[in-house]
This record gives C-alpha cells, structure tokens and sequence, in this order.
C-alpha cells in the first residue's frame, strides 16, 4: 500500500521482493500497526521527502531466511557519529531516516530492515498484539519516562499509546487520570475499563492538580488546559511527532517552573527496556484487525476514532 501524493488514499501495487543490501534483513510482514503519524503524512502535515513510499512503522516481521520474529519501530536508521549519536541521543541524529517516510515501511508483504534497529519481541505475543508495542508502546513509554516519578499522571487523548501506558503506570504504582474529547462517553469508559482511576473531557479541571500530563492528541490547545492542570514544578509532556499550534497563554499558567517537553522519535535503549518491560506487566493491547487491502479504511476509521485501542494491517 504505497503512498504517492498528499490527500490521495494509498495505492495498491505489485513490486518485486526487495533485496537487503549488506547490514539490511529481509522480512516477511506478518503485522504492522496502523500509527496517527500515517495520517499525518498522508495529510502533508509530516512530509515524506520521496514519494513513492511504503508507510507503516509498527512492523512484526519474521527473517528470511531463518523464521526469528523481530519488530521494526519508526526510528529506522541512524549514522552512529553525529554529534547526538554519539552523546547517546542518537533520536536526534541529524541525518537519521525513519521506516515508513525515508525507508520503505511495513505496509507490504515484505519489506527490508536495518538489523541494528529490529528489535526480538517478547514471547507469548502474538503478532497481532504486539505490532502496537513498536511505536504507541515505545514512544508512550519515552513520554513516561519523562514525568519522573510523578504519581498522578494526566493522559490527554486516549488512544493505542494511553491504553498501553495506562497498564505500565498502574504497575508502577502510579494514578492516571484520562482526558478524552468532550461528549466521548465511550472513550471515557474504555479507559476507565483499562485502568484510568478518573476519566472526563479535556475542557474540564481534573479532581486534584497533576504531578505531570502526556499529550497524547495532536491538538494544540490541550498545552495550556494542562499547563493549568499540573501543580507547580510540574512537566507537561508532548508526545507526538505533529500538533496543531499552541494558542498563546498567559505567562502566569507556565509561571511556578512547569515546564513543557516534547518526545522525539525513541532510542535503541528505549526499545529494548520497553520490550523487556512488556510482558512483566504484562501488557494486553486492544487491537482491530484489517487486511492490508483495507489499511485505507483502517486509516480512516482512526480518524473518526471508530475502534479501541489500535489498528493493525495484517498481510
């Protein structure tokens, strides 16, 4: 299912089977997870610098030849000698390339990886519920990680990441409050049913003030709602690649050193703790299957926010 121009659904072609080039696996897709960022490059908001392209990110894919599972996430190359990879920040590498924009992704039957990025997924998953854990679980718990040791956690936007972080949180000891759209009744219930102590809109003030907020929407205007909802000295946490623009705010709400951070991409290091912390909780994700001829409808049924938890494009 290959991109080719903004605002046009993806295109179903035939293509030969790639050839890995050295350092490179080859993979037979057995699920890959349908990510907000697909909507956001589909749209234009995140460019995809050569078009044609193969999106999808959250890949589950088995060696060929050898039959070992691994899994693919967003961050799909790096040069390992810039100054950020080489003071372990390699998310903010200067030339880094990303699976699904600059390299072709797991939307497909088969697609190549660099081995350097393909992480062993945990047994006792299956393909499908762990193709979520590769981007909504990686960069959520990236999100987390920058909260600290904050105990009530504020989750703006609950979706494939807050479903999963919510798990994580609780086993941790912490109490997470869910902030969904106004009238979302259903949104509200789903995370209550996995684990959220309060649920309620976005436009209102939770029960006690926040020791830290993820934002999990792409919506602008939820940085000042939680700006106003932690207490002082309190991270407010963006955790998408794309946000509407923030609305000018009164000083006064930022005052009291909150701060405001924004999650870039993961580390290698991210992903082996996440995968290695997964089945500890364990985490369970809620999953909507589609068959990769129907990754256009899962796409918009994302958009219309039409399932639970998350997507995932089997082959």
């Amino acid at each position: 299912m290959v991109f080719e121009k903004v605002g046009e659904p993806l295109a179903l072609v035939e293509r030969p089977i790639p050839t890995p080039e050295p350092g490179q696996l080859l993979l037979r897709v057995l699920a890959c997870g349908v990510c907000r960022t697909d909507l956001h490059l589909v749209d234009g908001e995140v460019v995809v610098p050569h078009p044609p392209r193969i999106l999808g990110h959250q890949i589950i894919g088995e060696v060929q030849p050898g039959g070992r599972r691994v899994g693919v996430p967003w961050l799909g190359w790096t040069d390992g000698v810039c100054r950020y990879c080489r003071a372990g920040q390699e998310n903010l590498c200067e030339r880094a390339r990303f699976t699904g924009r600059d390299i072709d992704g797991g939307y497909a039957e088969y697609t190549v990886a660099d081995e350097r990025f393909c992480f062993p997924i945990p047994d006792g998953y299956h393909d499908l519920q762990a193709a979520p854990l590769l981007c909504a679980g990686l960069i959520g718990y990236r999100a987390l990680r920058m909260c600290g040791d904050a105990h009530r956690l504020g989750f703006y936007g609950f979706g494939a990441a807050a479903h999963i972080l919510v798990q994580v949180a609780n086993w941790q000891g912490r109490e997470v409050l869910a902030f969904t759209r106004p009238g979302d009744e259903e949104g509200q219930a789903f995370a209550l049913e996995m684990g959220a102590s309060w649920s309620g809109p976005s436009d209102h003030a939770p029960p006690e003030p926040l020791d830290a907020a993820i934002i999990f929407a792409p919506d602008g205007a939820l940085v000042p709602a939680a700006l106003r909802a932690v207490r002082p000295g309190c991270p407010v946490v963006c955790g998408g690649i794309h946000m509407s623009d923030i609305p000018a705010f009164p000083y006064d709400i930022l005052w009291g050193e909150r701060s405001v951070l924004s999650v870039a991409n993961l580390t290698r290091t991210d992903g082996h703790e996440f995968l290695d912390l997964a089945p500890r909780v364990p985490v369970h994700t809620r999953v909507t299957q589609y068959s990769l001829e129907d990754t256009n409808r899962a796409l918009d049924d994302l958009r219309a926010g039409r399932f639970e938890g998350a997507a995932v494009v089997i082959p």
